[in-house]
């Protein structure tokens, strides 16, 4: 039955099952209501919050916050949109007896006495996601706001998704420029007047204390969360808590304080950040803090409001904020790459084996230097070594061969806590490329050398040469026989080759964050098949196929010439630093739409001062890996393997 109501006519409307339906009336306000709103709540009504992290419904979460309200009655605010959440609930959620809808248009509905009525009886109130900072403005120091806490203090559950998460806490953060907030721009002035935190609008006894967070890791949102809470502490005078919610998590709240989470996605969960920090912040300068204790609450752990304890976490972190970049301490990371363009069908059941066990031994070797203390180039050098020596990859040991039946090899390493750089390019007889490119980054003012110079001063350096003899391996080989055999065809019906991308693929990898929180990135290559002339492919070129800097470290793989004319892998960084992107987007951005834009196409892998990491890539396979402070190899090869992600 579908009822159209004017004025205050409405509440006649109420007792019907009715479809969504939008009544105009005293206030300006959009009503929606499902379900029989006269009907008896059935089960018992108890206290408890509902913090959802503003992803996709989590039903389980939601089906608990039905039952807090004795799968009764629920009243649905939101300032903008329409029913859609009170359908949600009522149709797919289901178990409950109607859900009431108001969309408010301004602060004046925020006083009428029949949205005051209808909060009043609810079994359950939730506030939609949003604009938090129209709920600000329409609801803080209103009746709607008093009401709130009436609910709250009644013993009713209240909850809350995104914006309104946000709100709940006794801080928060208002977003009242009309903005969005991200991670660099608050780190870089913590006290300034982009974190708007607001106080003064619900009082919930359980959060006190405490300032909100949504979508958290998705977004990045972690350095966001820590300027949050030094902003906040300045307002409150007293040491304060970030509670951020992972897009896939929801944290159920019961009334004694004791809370769980639900998760629509492995290792979804809600972050900690201890609060009481000794560094004072100053207005207009980039934040810096020592220390910052965080952890995580996961499915399997227990936390307790507003003290923020966490019961078997899922994971504990250290940071460090330096002159407004976050950064992971004691959580050393090392992440690899072996080349994109590896197909399902291209290796044997064999081959896969010992590029795997290839790929593991790389990370081992890397991880033992961090694991040791040494310094993350010391890591990256460590791990490409392995590669280079591993026939498996287009590297050293495995190079592909040229036109002329050569091997050239290019490198390139970056230590980003310095600046510093080492690159060589056009070598064939230096065993492991990136032990010179180590070398020039040391042991020299240049950044890069090329050819028989560079070969020259790596003698001077005693880093090792071997005969051209050394490169050789068949499968190589006979890749450029069928080249040169393709070539002669493609010429004697005069005809143009064109090459495949996947010619162009085939180059070695890996970023390591040590554990002072510096980053480097190193790269290696034997270039493409059958090529002449010297070419020489994005690899070895600093801002191309390698960067590192204080917040972002990155290594290319693909079709070099694009690389080259994106400069990509400083694009990625550069867009984790001036757009506040988190680092998954703007390299998954850079590599998955703007490469293959221009005609190219390829991978990366991207890691993150933060500890976050990212693996794009856009061909049927690509050799990756991670290994973290467990000291567990983490290792994939084609685009349908799965690989777990390092924990946040």
């Amino acid at each position: 039955m579908i009822k159209q109501s004017t004025g205050k006519a409405w509440l006649l409307a109420t007792c019907l099952w009715v479809l969504p339906m939008t009544a105009a009336w005293a206030a300006d306000v959009g009503h929606y209501v499902l379900g029989d709103t006269r009907a008896k709540t059935p089960g018992k009504v108890e206290p408890g919050l509902l913090l959802m992290g503003g992803g996709d419904r989590n039903f389980e979460a939601m089906r608990w916050f039905m039952q807090k309200a004795g799968n009764g009655h629920i009243v649905v605010l939101r300032a903008s949109q329409a029913g859609e959440i009170g359908e949600e609930f009522f149709n797919e959620v289901g178990g409950i007896q109607s859900v009431e809808t108001f969309v408010f248009k301004d602060r004046d509905a925020a006083s009428d006495k029949t949205i005051l009525a209808a909060l009043k009886r609810a079994d359950g109130i939730f506030i939609a996601g949003g604009d938090q900072s129209r709920y600000v403005r329409y609801w803080r120091g209103t009746p709607v706001g008093a009401a709130l806490d009436a609910h709250v203090r009644a013993g009713k559950p209240l909850g809350g998704t995104s914006a309104g998460l946000a709100m709940q806490g006794e801080y928060l953060y208002g977003a009242m420029d009309g903005g969005s907030q991200t991670s660099p721009r608050a780190l870089a002035d913590p006290l300034g007047d982009g974190n708007t935190i607001e106080t003064d609008f619900l009082k919930i006894a359980l959060l006190k204390g405490v300032i909100t967070d949504t979508h958290f890791s998705e977004r990045s949102r972690l350095g966001r969360l820590i300027a949050f809470v030094a902003k906040g502490e300045v307002m409150a005078g007293h040491p304060l808590i970030g509670l951020g919610v992972d897009e896939d998590a929801a944290v159920a709240v019961e009334g004694d304080g004791i809370a769980r989470v639900y998760a629509t996605a492995p290792g979804a969960g809600a972050i900690i950040v201890r609060g009481g920090f000794a560094e004072k912040q100053v207005e207009d300068e980039a934040m810096n803090l020592a220390r910052i204790d965080t952890v995580t609450a996961g499915v399997g752990s227990v936390l307790h409001l507003p003290s923020g304890r966490v019961d078997k976490p899922l994971a504990e972190r250290r940071y460090a904020v330096r002159d407004g970049v976050l950064v992971a301490l004691d959580t050393p990371m090392l992440v690899i790459h072996g080349g994109a363009g590896v197909e399902p069908g291209d290796l044997t059941e064999a081959e896969e084996v010992a590029a795997r066990a290839a790929l593991e031994a790389a990370l081992r070797a890397g991880h033992a230097k961090l694991k040791a203390g040494a310094s993350s180039v010391d890591a990256v050098q460590a791990a490409i070594v392995v590669l280079e020596d591993a026939p498996q990859f287009n590297a050293g040991r495995g190079a592909v061969f040229t036109h002329d039946g050569r091997n050239e090899l290019d490198t390139s390493l970056m230590d980003g806590a310095s600046g510093k750089a080492g690159a060589a390019a056009g070598l064939h007889r230096v065993k492991n490329p990136i032990t010179l490119a180590r070398a020039i980054m040391d042991k020299s003012r240049h950044v890069m050398m090329v050819g028989d110079g560079a070969e020259a001063f790596a003698k001077t350096q005693d880093v090792a040469l071997v005969d051209p003899k050394y490169f050789y391996t068949e499968k190589r080989w006979r890749a450029l026989q069928k080249a040169l055999a393709e070539e002669r065809a493609t010429q004697a019906s005069n005809t143009s080759q064109v090459l495949p991308g996947k010619a162009y693929f085939g180059t070695v990898g890996a970023l390591a964050l040590d554990g002072k929180g510096h980053l480097a990135a190193g790269t290696s290559t034997g270039g493409m098949t059958n090529k002449r002339y010297g070419r020489v492919g994005d690899s070895p070129i600093i801002g191309a196929g390698t960067w590192a800097d204080d917040r972002c470290a990155v290594s290319g793989t693909g079709w070099g010439e694009f690389y080259i004319r994106a400069a990509a892998a400083h694009e990625i960084c550069a867009r984790v630093r001036l757009s506040g992107d988190p680092l998954a987007r703007s390299a998954d951005r850079v590599i998955n739409r703007d490469i293959p834009k221009a005609g190219g196409d390829g991978g990366a892998i991207a890691l993150g001062a933060d500890g976050s990491v990212a693996f794009p890539f856009n061909t049927g396979g690509m050799y990756r890996g991670w290994i973290g402070a467990d000291g567990v190899p983490h290792v994939a090869i084609y685009k349908t393997d799965t690989l777990a992600m390092p924990p946040r």
